[in-house]
């Protein structure tokens, strides 16, 4: 799994900064749990930030199964197709929980990196998110779809993980249909998986129903089979 770079860390810490100090130019909206943002065919002119909360985008297949294709948290920005101008979303955004954003169009956006010197920031965390797509296709050819399922648990505990005594814990319901279709396998399957990790103490699911993820134990039962690290992801950590 790739791991963010620090450039692109700084770029949200500091994209976060200055999106606080411009907010009376850039007011943010709060949105319901599981309210859409918008919807795959709509005009595609802005860009959203993300202050507080999850969103989840999704896109269906020819055959209308839905296809979850990214979790994005606060400090994150979504909707960045649009600057390729194809005048259309490409995909769904749904809040997963109530969530703050801030609605920017595509020429105020880059308006804004260019004023807080911020476009070869945003350069790195769109690179990292390719290198991170590209991660998800090469598994989804490579491997099978229980060792898909381990790296998105171990993606889903770096994404909405909470630190823990015993290991990572993520307080975000996330179900097994949406696992399925983050992994691309069958419900009945993940939770086969699902059973299969907990007898093998790589995962927990504690009283008040929250999934701990063992981080070290999961990462060691996948070692012998990841995918072997491309040579720019020593820049990684």
């Amino acid at each position: 799994m790739i791991r963010e770079s620090r450039k692109t860390r700084d770029f949200r810490i500091r994209l976060t900064e200055s999106l606080t100090r411009e907010r009376r130019a850039f007011p943010s909206v709060k949105l319901a749990k599981h309210e859409p943002i918008y919807a795959c065919g709509d005009p595609a002119e802005t860009i959203y930030f993300i202050e507080s909360g999850q969103v989840k985008l999704t896109m269906l297949s020819p055959e209308g199964k839905e296809c979850l294709l990214a979790i994005h948290t606060g400090g994150d920005t979504f909707g960045e197709l649009c600057l390729t101008g194809t005048g259309t979303r490409q995909e769904a955004a749904i809040a997963m929980e109530e969530t703050r954003i801030q609605e920017l169009s595509c020429a105020s956006f880059m308006e804004h990196l260019n004023r807080n010197a911020l476009v070869e920031g945003f350069v790195h965390y769109l690179a990292d998110r390719v290198g991170e797509q590209q991660r998800v296709i090469a598994s989804l050819i490579t491997v099978d779809s229980k060792h898909r399922l381990g790296e998105t648990l171990l993606l889903l505990a770096r994404k909405l993980g909470r630190p823990d005594p015993r290991s990572t814990r993520i307080e975000q319901k996330i179900t097994h249909e949406e696992l399925s279709e983050m992994v691309g396998t069958t419900r009945p399957r993940i939770t086969r998986f699902m059973l299969q990790f907990r007898a093998l103490g790589l995962i927990e699911i504690t009283p008040e129903h929250f999934l701990l993820i063992k981080e070290k134990k999961l990462t060691d039962y996948l070692a012998p089979r990841l995918l072997p690290r491309s040579p720019t992801s020593s820049n990684f950590v």
